[in-house]
Order: C-alpha cells, then sequence, then structure tokens
C-alpha cells in the first residue's frame, strides 16, 4: 500500500508537467524504419565481412593443425636416435651391406648378374620394411621390440648378401671345373 501512496504522491507533484500531445499518425513506424536503418548498416557491413573472415580462419586453423599432426606422426627415427651404442651398430650395418652392394654390383657375368638383381630387389623390400619400422620406432617410443625387429631388418639384408655372394662363388667354381674337365 505504501508504493502506491507513493506513486500517488508522485504524481500529484509533478501534475501539470506531462506532456499530453498526442504524437503524429504514423511517428511509430517511422521511428521504427529509421532505427531499423541506423542500426542495421553498420551491423550488415560488420557481418558481410565478419562470417567470410571467420570461415576462412577457421579453415586455415584446421589445415594447420592437420599439417602439424600429420608431420609430428610421421617422425622418423632410426637406430641412431635410440642411443650411442645402437649409432655404432647400425653404422656397422649399414657399412657391410654397402660393401656387400658394392661387391654384387662388380659381377659381370649373366648368370651372376641375375642373382644380383633378385637379391637387390629382396633388398629393397627389406628397405621398405625397414622405412615402416622407423615410423613404428617413432610411435612407440624406442620400443625394445621395434628396436630388436630393426636389427633383424638388417642382419636378414646382410645374410641375403652373403648368401648370393656365397652361390655366385660356388657357381663360378663350377665353371672352372667344367672348363678344366672339359679341356
Amino acid at each position: 500500500m505504501k508504493d502506491n501512496d507513493n506513486i500517488d504522491k508522485l504524481f500529484q507533484r509533478l501534475e501539470g508537467e506531462f506532456n499530453l500531445e498526442e504524437t503524429p499518425k504514423g511517428h511509430d513506424k517511422r521511428f521504427m524504419e529509421r532505427l531499423q536503418a541506423s542500426t542495421s548498416l553498420p551491423k550488415s557491413k560488420y557481418f558481410n565481412w565478419w562470417k567470410p573472415l571467420s570461415i576462412a580462419a577457421s579453415l586455415a586453423l584446421l589445415i594447420t593443425l592437420g599439417f602439424y599432426n600429420m608431420n609430428n606422426n610421421r617422425e622418423v627415427s632410426d637406430l641412431a636416435s635410440v642411443s650411442p651404442e645402437m649409432e655404432k651398430t647400425q653404422s656397422f650395418f649399414v657399412t657391410t651391406i654397402n660393401q656387400e652392394i658394392e661387391k654384387l654390383k662388380s659381377f659381370e657375368d649373366v648368370d651372376s648378374q641375375k642373382l644380383a638383381e633378385d637379391a637387390l630387389k629382396s633388398l629393397d623390400v627389406l628397405e621398405q620394411n625397414y622405412e615402416r619400422l622407423k615410423l613404428d620406432l617413432a610411435q612407440s617410443g624406442n620400443d625394445k621390440r621395434v628396436v630388436a625387429a630393426m636389427i633383424a631388418n638388417f642382419q636378414s639384408r646382410i645374410e641375403i648378401l652373403e648368401q648370393v655372394l656365397i652361390t655366385i662363388d660356388e657357381i663360378k667354381t663350377l665353371k672352372a671345373n667344367r672348363n678344366e674337365t672339359t679341356i
């Protein structure tokens, strides 16, 4: 009740000061049109540029993150990255394999070249497996099983090269023995 009394007193005190004139017809409509025109112009410019720019920025961010994740996932490690001992082991294997490949390439005999080509194809398959193992090593955090598989891969390559060289030597020996017996 006191609130109503206060309002009544306020109206009594302000009596005669109120604007009692009526607004012209269509005033509300004109006022709303002006209000919309004044507020919609800046917003439309802002939103016309804001939406495409925000979409472009989002796409750029997603693409950047995608490339970053691809590069992180494809981080390559080899035995040398595990420890200094593994670096020496890798160096030994790579040197030995390269020496054996040079021996294979030095043969001029047609039969020897065919064996050498077959051996090099097998080595290419093992090299591809080794590249996958390097990715696995990076993803597994230097897992001992992956390190062991990498060493086994090197050993397999050396065994293939040694077997081919032994076979080529045996073929040469057989050809030399045939030539001696036919003379």
